[in-house]
């Protein structure tokens, strides 16, 4: 059921929406009242949050836009001071490692994360990692600026991607390079869909590593996936396997993976993730064997917009049909 005020909810962002649109934002205004509060960081969130809402009035929906980092973690002794008064937060990150869940949900408080905003984008930088794996690119830029040209070693002959076998989410982009697709996921995908991107079904998370030539990680992070891939998943994975992370970085037990990496079970991989981001083991910045970005995934100007956008219509759908696009957990 439609949650209908007697006025106008108010919303506010925590600073700034840059990719939304002042067209969208405009229509926005004429449903709801919206405000930004232009904290910086979570000391002046915490000081702005309570009193914003004593010269305001309560916070009917807050939104958190990308770049979260200086004010995390999204817990209750940043957020308090919205209670009783909030009804929906709404994050454009996909990720809710940093939120505390279950705290907005005692609360009665709509969680709701993105979707579908940054998940082309950041299909598009997992196969450009597989590629740039592949094709050995950090080794190979190396040599090209530092004068010896092709003399590094792994650069000639390349893998190519034609006929290898990948263990990953974003099939169709991997179709284009003739790759069989295998996946694995807690439920099979209708049979439809199968035949479109010619995928073929794991039932087990080893059955997939098993096969797979190229590992491709991007689940979210939550405590059944925290060091999903340990030294028993790096046991069951080929010699000579090449993995890529867009995922999280701690779905990945590091020691482990280290240790793969200097054995040669994994002969390179592809990292736009780490366990301590911005800054991570130095292993993985300093060895010849991984591909590395600073978690830039779904950091483009298009997913920001979607992102922003789906933060608003989470909070529209709340009102105008009781229930956000992309709830966290549902509120009973």
């Amino acid at each position: 059921m439609a949650i209908v005020p007697a006025i106008k909810p108010r919303v506010v962002s925590l600073g700034e929406p840059k990719f939304v649109g002042e067209d969208y934002l405009e229509k926005f205004r004429t449903e709801f009242r919206y405000s930004v509060l232009p904290a910086t960081n979570r000391a002046e969130a915490q000081q702005m949050i309570p009193e914003d809402i004593k010269k305001n009035g309560p916070i009917d929906a807050f939104i958190i836009r990308m770049g979260t980092m200086p004010y995390e973690p999204f817990d209750e002794e940043l957020l308090k001071g919205l209670v009783p008064g909030c009804k929906i937060i709404t994050s454009a990150s996909a990720g809710f490692n940093e939120f505390d869940v279950d705290w907005m949900a005692s609360q009665g408080i709509w969680f709701c994360n993105t979707v579908n905003a940054v998940a082309e984008a950041t299909a598009d930088m997992a196969i450009f990692l597989t590629l740039a794996t592949l094709r050995n690119t950090s080794v190979a830029e190396k040599c090209a600026r530092n004068g010896t040209w092709r003399a590094g070693a792994n650069l000639v002959p390349g893998r190519d991607p034609a006929g290898l076998t990948l263990g990953i989410y974003m099939a169709k982009k991997a179709l284009a390079f003739n790759m069989k697709i295998k996946y694995y996921n807690r439920r099979q995908l209708p049979a439809e869909e199968e035949t479109k991107f010619n995928a073929t079904y794991c039932s087990t998370l080893h059955e997939l590593l098993g096969t797979a030539d190229v590992v491709s990680l991007n689940c979210p992070l939550n405590a059944q996936t925290e060091n999903l891939i340990g030294a028993a998943e790096f046991a069951a994975m080929k010699d000579g396997v090449f993995l890529v992370n867009t995922a999280r970085g701690a779905v990945i037990h590091e020691p482990s993976f280290i240790a793969a990496l200097e054995s040669g079970k994994v002969a390179r991989a592809g990292l736009d993730v780490f366990v301590n981001e911005p800054k991570p083991d130095p292993y993985f910045l300093q060895s010849d064997k991984v591909v590395v970005q600073p978690h830039l995934g779904g950091l483009t100007d298009f997913a920001f917009m979607k992102a922003e956008r789906e933060c608003f219509e989470n909070i529209r759908a709340l009102y105008t049909k009781g229930k956000p696009n992309s709830p966290v957990r549902e509120i009973l």
